[in-house]
């Protein structure tokens, strides 16, 4: 039973890697082109909120959907469509130069997509592993995703200078594809429906409210977590930018920023794969945040000509990144069961997305005026104090999170 359960996120993830190197290849590009071709701090945050706006919008909905529908067509069906738009922005940029506009609007019917992609994905997990073995298989995803990070950058940058941005868009659609098949091979069980009265759209998305606000330790970790994402989201979009105009440096350097982050998330994610039951989770979280929190204080008073030691602190700052993320998800797919996860998942995943233009609306302009350096400073000061309130009021809470019965 065990070699199964692993045997079946082997071809998942084996699949899913194609399709995260492929995005991030291009997301890292399509930033760099606007960050080369505008270098306006702005630009970059509209094109964030294009890619943010609609998940956050949608989230709260899409939970009462996912639980109804079979998950893993979801997740093709969605992995399809992101594909068809990538191809048409490919082809927009194949022939010319598209208008931010549409590049915007493309980026936004992207981001709706992914929407239903993520959090089926993420629902999907409780019912093919052991409810012991979610923190590990959250260190497994991190270091899928870390691996792309260090990869997609280089690789995108390198195919970018040599061909162009719709190229790389149609290697997009090939990973999408190449996701999608192996999904094919693998079966994900639907859980049952919590009642079997007619469907009601408001009485399910209550009930998934309902199961969320009950749980206090849940609520408490996803409001901190949204102040935490007001002030470090709009961080993965100014990355390039830090590079640009405070170091003056290349496209090349930059991709080494993202690589080197990259190398510290597989760092991280295979360490957590190894501690995840040495600690509780939100000890891992709360000192996830501090050292991310440290290394955007010391990102931020560097000088010019310490390249070298923004690349090492960014090292850092990936390897915290996965003692956050995953033992998070890992929390709350213990604490809910599978037929109410869809829409727990879609609730906390829109909270920090819906945070997340906040920050994006705030950091351009004073980005644009103060400098990027400033963002970096301040949003460590916030990420430092968000941590020590999180621990702070677990300690005093003393509270453990209920855990679901299997089946």
């Amino acid at each position: 039973m065990q070699l199964k359960w692993q045997k079946t996120f082997a071809i998942i993830f084996s699949g899913q890697i194609f399709s995260i190197l492929t995005s991030s290849m291009v997301q890292f590009s399509v930033i760099w082109h606007l960050t080369q071709t505008t270098g306006s701090a702005s630009v970059l945050m509209i094109a964030g909120l294009a890619g943010f706006l609609p998940q956050a919008i949608l989230g709260p909905f899409i939970g009462v959907w996912l639980d109804r529908w079979n998950r893993k067509l979801t997740m093709i069906i969605a992995d399809s469509a992101i594909a068809f738009f990538s191809l048409i922005l490919g082809l927009y940029f194949f022939f010319g130069e598209p208008s931010l506009a549409f590049v915007y609007v493309i980026l936004m019917v992207r981001s709706a997509a992914s929407a239903f992609h993520a959090p089926a994905f993420q629902a999907a997990i409780p019912l093919m592993a052991p409810e012991d073995q979610l923190t590990r298989v959250a260190g497994w995803q991190q270091m899928v995703y870390s691996f792309s990070s260090v990869i997609g950058p280089a690789l995108g940058i390198a195919i970018y200078s040599a061909t162009s941005l719709g190229a790389l868009l149609f290697l997009d659609v090939a990973g999408a594809l190449i996701a999608n098949v192996m999904l094919l091979f693998v079966r994900i069980h639907q859980p049952k429906s919590e009642t079997t009265q007619a469907p009601s759209f408001f009485k399910e998305f209550k009930l998934g409210w309902d199961a969320f606000i009950k749980v206090k330790p849940i609520v408490v970790i996803t409001v901190a977590t949204a102040i935490f994402s007001i002030v470090f989201m709009p961080l993965a979009t100014l990355f390039p930018y830090m590079t640009l105009s405070h170091f003056g440096r290349g496209g090349y350097s930059a991709s080494l920023v993202e690589a080197i982050f990259g190398i510290g998330m597989i760092a991280g994610g295979v360490l957590l794969s190894v501690v995840a039951s040495k600690w509780k989770d939100i000890t891992y979280m709360s000192l996830s945040l501090a050292m991310i929190g440290l290394t955007c204080v010391l990102s931020g008073v560097i000088s010019k000509e310490a390249f070298v030691l923004f690349v090492i602190v960014s090292f850092f700052m990936g390897a915290a990144a996965p003692f956050f993320n995953g033992p998070y998800m890992a929390m709350i797919q213990r604490a809910f069961e599978p037929s109410m996860l869809g829409r727990v998942i879609s609730l906390v995943t829109s909270v920090m997305m819906l945070s997340s233009p906040i920050g994006l609306a705030l950091a351009g302009p004073i980005v644009d005026k103060y400098g990027v350096q400033v963002w970096f400073f301040w949003s460590g000061i916030v990420i430092i104090l968000a941590s020590i309130v999180i621990f702070a009021l677990f300690q005093r809470m003393k509270v453990e999170l209920p855990e679901v019965s299997e089946g």
